[in-house]
Order: structure tokens, then C-alpha cells, then sequence
């Protein structure tokens, strides 16, 4: 019997500390999945090590698909989710352009996407890709913004577009304030 109780208290004690760590969601495509980089090295990956040192209590969960665009994020939405995420990093747009969608089809699905994790009390850090500006659909909607643009060679992956390790590195380090100022917010709610 006391062997049950001491389980039932370690399982206790496990299962609150993991409902404790404030949960961000990297919510994107490719260049948040991390194309070309090998599991560890994507920046929701490094992202969460660096605040980890920080001595933040985060778990930062990978939701980025190859190739997604807007609309197929608006559809996966909830799933990518859940129901326990206190903080969105999201950067969609690059295929939308890619693929034709109409700049203004693309960037009324991004709003819808801020919008609504905004509704459910999820803070929001939008990320602009390159030479694709969302700040204004960041600031519309009271979310922080990031614009990801690093030259090309060094910092690439090898087919030129996708950033390397080396290159999720420093744009970790360029939204770790914005990150943290997000982490306050949940934390003081």
C-alpha cells in the first residue's frame, strides 16, 4: 500500500510540473519545421534550449509542415494547438506567394489565424519570412512581431533557402526578448 501512495505522489509531482510549463507552439511551414536541418537544431528546438538557460520553465512545441500555407494552417489550427498552448510563434506566407495565392487572401488568413488564437487569451508573435512584411497584421491584432532576414550563403541550408543550425541560432537570439516579454504576460495573467 505504501508503495501505491508513494507512486500516486511521484506521478502527482510529475504531472504538475509538466502542467506547469508554459507552453509555446512554433506554428508555421518549412522554416519552422526546420527543412534541411537535422531534429534538434530547428529553431522551436533551439528555442526552447535558450530559454531553458534562460531559466524559464517552457516546453516549445514543433507544429511546422513542410510546404503549409495559410489557408491550410487555418484548417489545422485547432489540432496544432490543443488546448493547453499559452504562446504562438507563427510564420506562414513564403508558400502562399510561392503558389499564386492573392497577397490579400494570404495575409486575411494570417489575421484570421492571430485573431482567433488572440480570442482564446494565446499571446502571439508573428514572424515575417525574408522580404515578406506581416507587421501590419501583427499590429492589427495587439501581437508582437519578428522579421526573419538573414544574407544568403553562411547561414543557409543547403538548397540556398532554408536557414541552417547556424542561422536558426541567430534569429533565436533576435526574438528571445520579444519571447520573453510574451512569457511575462502569461505569467502575470
Amino acid at each position: 500500500m505504501r508503495l501505491v501512495a508513494t507512486a500516486l505522489v511521484i506521478l502527482a509531482a510529475l504531472t504538475a510540473t509538466a502542467s506547469a510549463a508554459t507552453r509555446i507552439v512554433a506554428f508555421g511551414d518549412s522554416a519552422t519545421y526546420g527543412y534541411l536541418v537535422p531534429r534538434g537544431q530547428d529553431y522551436p528546438a533551439q528555442l526552447q534550449a535558450a530559454l531553458r538557460a534562460k531559466g524559464h520553465d517552457v516546453i516549445v512545441s514543433n507544429q511546422g509542415i513542410n510546404g503549409d500555407t495559410t489557408g491550410g494552417a487555418l484548417s489545422r489550427l485547432d489540432a496544432a494547438l490543443g488546448p493547453d498552448a499559452k504562446i504562438a510563434i507563427v510564420e506562414f506566407g513564403a508558400n502562399d506567394l510561392r503558389r499564386h495565392v492573392p497577397p490579400q487572401l494570404m495575409r486575411a488568413n494570417m489575421a484570421e489565424i492571430v485573431r482567433t488564437l488572440r480570442a482564446r487569451g494565446v499571446e502571439v508573435l508573428v514572424v515575417g519570412l525574408g522580404r515578406l512584411d506581416l507587421s501590419a497584421v501583427a499590429k492589427a491584432s495587439g501581437a508582437l512581431y519578428a522579421q526573419w532576414t538573414l544574407p544568403p550563403g553562411r547561414y543557409r541550408a543547403r538548397d540556398g533557402a532554408h536557414f541552417n543550425a547556424e542561422g536558426y541560432a541567430i534569429v533565436v537570439r533576435h526574438m528571445l526578448p520579444q519571447v520573453e516579454t510574451l512569457i511575462a504576460r502569461v505569467l502575470h495573467k
